[in-house]
Parts: structure tokens; C-alpha cells; sequence
């Protein structure tokens, strides 16, 4: 068990990884908090640690799907032009705070090159699932009308339908099993 967060540390995994600001959830009586967080960006997921040294994540969410954005008025201080956000609808929104605005714009760089990839690897998997899908029911409903048609020839409406069957099949066994 205590090999799961391992690869997700693991150096060929990490795209870019560093220190930012991450605004919290809660908004306390002053505004809004933020803390410092250890920010790991892996090929499939983003995750924030409490510190470097830090083994397990203090949150993760998969990458895909969401968008990066510099945004200048996350911050009112002299860190206005670091800030960022990953946005994905229908999900919860994040708000970071890089060191320097250079920073910032090669964290969403970073994230939208990745999702550029990740777009492309990921239609023609989604393409693939759907035709599965759709036979899958068409089997469905083969299998369905198989069983239909069993179910009619068993129908004590027809009585001698199945019978005739049954009776025509057990002379053929008879002399091949003596």
C-alpha cells in the first residue's frame, strides 16, 4: 500500500512542479487566504502538497478537461500579474499564485500544452468506446430476441411444436448411444 504515491513523484511523470500560492476554499474575515503549496503537475493530474518534503497530496483532480488562465485580478498586491486559475466547468475552480508573472504564464503554458496532448490521445479513445457501446447494445438485443424466440417454442401455447422437437431429437441419440 505504501508504494501507491510513489509514481506519481516519479521524475519522468512531472511535467513541472514548484512552490505557489493556492487560494483557499474557506474565505476567512480579512478575504480570502492563500497558501503556500508544493505544485506537482503530472501528465494525467495536477496535485498540491502542504511541502516538498510532503508524501502525500493535500489534493488532486485529473488535469483533463480543465483550462488555464492568467488572471490579473485574483490579487490586489503586488503579485496581481502571477496569478492564474484552472477552470472546468461543472467542477470546482483554482486559483494560484505563481512567484514571478514568468512563472505564471509557464505554468499555463505548461497546462495547456498538456491538454493539447491529452485532447488529442483521448478522441479517438472516446470515439472507440461509444462504437463498443453501441454493439454491445445491438448484442444486447440479439440476445434479447434469441431468447424470445426460445421462450415462443417453449410456450405451452404450442404444445406440439415443441414436443414434435423433442421427439424428433431423441431417435437420432438412441441408436448412436447403444
Amino acid at each position: 500500500l505504501e508504494e501507491i504515491p510513489r509514481p506519481i513523484q516519479d521524475p519522468r511523470n512531472i511535467l513541472k512542479q514548484g512552490y505557489l500560492e493556492k487560494r483557499s476554499r474557506e474565505h476567512s474575515f480579512f478575504g480570502s487566504e492563500w497558501h503556500r503549496r508544493w505544485c506537482v503537475l503530472t501528465q494525467r493530474n495536477f496535485l498540491y502538497f502542504a511541502s516538498e518534503k510532503s508524501k502525500q497530496p493535500k489534493g488532486s483532480f485529473p488535469i483533463e478537461r480543465y483550462q488555464a488562465r492568467l488572471d490579473s485580478q485574483l490579487r490586489k498586491d503586488s503579485r496581481k500579474n502571477c496569478g492564474f486559475q484552472l477552470l472546468c466547468p461543472g467542477k470546482r475552480s483554482y486559483e494560484f499564485t505563481a512567484p514571478s508573472p514568468a512563472e505564471a504564464q509557464d505554468w499555463v503554458e505548461q497546462i495547456r500544452f498538456l491538454l493539447k496532448d491529452l485532447s488529442s490521445l483521448t478522441i479517438p479513445c472516446d470515439d472507440d468506446e461509444e462504437e463498443e457501446e453501441e454493439e454491445l447494445s445491438k448484442d444486447r438485443d440479439s440476445s434479447d430476441s434469441m431468447s424470445n424466440s426460445q421462450n415462443s417454442t417453449l410456450n405451452p401455447e404450442e404444445p406440439e411444436l415443441g414436443g414434435d422437437d423433442i421427439y424428433e431429437v431423441l431417435p437420432g441419440e438412441l441408436p448412436n448411444s447403444q
